[in-house]
């Protein structure tokens, strides 16, 4: 699976709706409103780099309001479950 960040640029105006819009497609798990440079930053996930183009400049870019993307492309992630899985070695108390 791979990940992308998205930071969006939008409308002020239309921030609510525009998120909503993005949050309603299939590949993207999240929509956070931020604060900050960019509007909004919304969590793509897809199972292949090519499924990327589909999903920003193919779909998230094109809904009204939209005004810019900026896309991070996730390496690895870490999180506290992640990291509880990979230091456990099976030992009981």
């Amino acid at each position: 699976m791979i990940t992308a960040i998205v930071l969006i640029k939008t409308s002020v105006d239309r921030i609510p709706e525009i998120a909503e819009s993005i949050a309603a497609l299939d590949s993207v798990s999240e929509v956070f409103s931020v604060t900050g440079t960019y509007d909004l930053i919304a969590m793509v996930r897809v199972r292949q780099h090519e499924d990327l183009a589909e999903v920003i400049p193919g779909r998230i870019s094109k809904i009204p309001g939209v005004e810019g993307t900026d896309t991070h492309v996730a390496f690895r992630t870490y999180s506290q479950h992640d990291l509880e899985a990979a230091f456990s070695i099976g030992l009981d108390n």
